[in-house]
This record gives C-alpha cells, structure tokens and sequence, in this order.
C-alpha cells in the first residue's frame, strides 16, 4: 500500500487545528490541544491503534471546551478520510473490547462510506476533570461525519467515569488498527460487493 499519511487544518472563529495522521505509525502522540484529559485519551488512540498522530488545536477555552473538542473530532476525521484514500485492501471492519478494572467497553468501526454513530455510554460522573463527559458524543459525532464512518459504541459495565472512558478510546484505537490494516487476501480489491466504499 502507498503511504497513508494526511494533513488537516481547520481555521475558524472559534478554533485553529491542525491534524497530521500516519495510519501506519508506531503509536507516537504530539499533541497539545489544551484539554489534558483528551490529550490522555488521543494517546490512547495512537498507542493502542498504532497511529501517529501529530495535534495542535487553539481554540476558545475562556468559553469551555465544547468547541475545541468539537473540531477536534472534524479534523481527526478528514485526516482520516484522506489518509485511508479509496479504501481498496483493507480489512475495512474492526472491532475490539477493552477492560480496564471494572469497566468494559466495545467498540465497532466500518470504513463504509456511510457517516453513523450509535453510542450507547451512560457516564456516571458528568466530567472528568475539567471535561464535560458529553463532549465525547460530539467528539465521535465529529470523527464519523467527516471520517465517514459507521461507528458503534458501547460501555457494557463500569463505575469509574474515567476507566469508562479510558476503555472506550483504547477499543477505538484497537478497532481503527484493525480495520485499516491491509488484508493480504484483498490484495487491492475494494472491500464491497457495490465495488466503491
């Protein structure tokens, strides 16, 4: 496969970012977003799915996090979007379920073509930190509409809001590797029965 790496700015009122992603990294984070629990999460992401990733957002903080979080989730996507080109020779599905401690999450991705997000998450704190724990629906919401991505998430048990969520960005990570990856069986066939994703 040809290399998938992709650079994303996004410039409004509200926020400046800028995405670089390697769909075949080594797992490396550069990030600097000014919301230390999400910083925690990408990393996350890029460990765990083997993603470099390279973020600096500048956004509204003074206001709250809403808006940065927001974008965040819209650039990662069309970095995605442009990295993983016609999607011809992956796997295209990925899964993954992730413990940590008492909580457990699974995480369901196709590289369909078709933006959707089903999240079924039940927070049992409103914020981590600083984080408004909502955040992360727009966040994902974001990712799929412009990584047009069909998306499925949920925490099947848990009572620490963090383990929540670290669980959740772990799966993501892993499920992201897993349907990105090359499938030597494909070998440059598109992974559909329509012949386009």
């Amino acid at each position: 496969m040809s290399e998938r790496i992709a650079t994303v700015t996004r410039d409004t009122k509200e926020t400046q970012i800028t995405v670089t992603v390697n769909l075949d990294g080594e797992g490396k984070l550069v990030c600097e977003t000014g919301v230390p629990f999400l910083d925690h999460m990408l990393d996350q992401v890029a460990r765990h799915g083997l993603i470099d990733l390279e973020i600096k957002a500048v956004g509204d903080l003074h206001i709250d996090d809403h808006h940065t979080v927001e974008d965040l989730g819209i650039t990662l996507g069309q970095a995605f979007d442009q990295a993983i080109g016609d999607k011809r020779g992956i796997y295209r599905y990925g899964h993954a379920y992730v413990p940590l401690d008492e909580a457990l999450s699974r995480v369901v991705v196709d590289f369909s073509g078709r933006p959707g997000l089903f999240m079924d998450v039940e927070f049992t704190r409103a914020s981590i930190g600083r984080l408004d724990t909502q955040l992360f629906w727009e966040f994902f919401q974001g990712f799929v509409n412009h990584a047009k991505v069909t998306l499925h998430i949920d925490n099947l048990k848990g009572f620490n809001a963090h383990h929540q969520a670290e669980t959740i960005f772990k799966a993501f990570g892993r499920a992201l590797r897993m349907a990105a990856a090359e499938d030597p069986r494909m070998a440059g066939q598109m992974p559909s029965t329509k012949g386009s994703l």
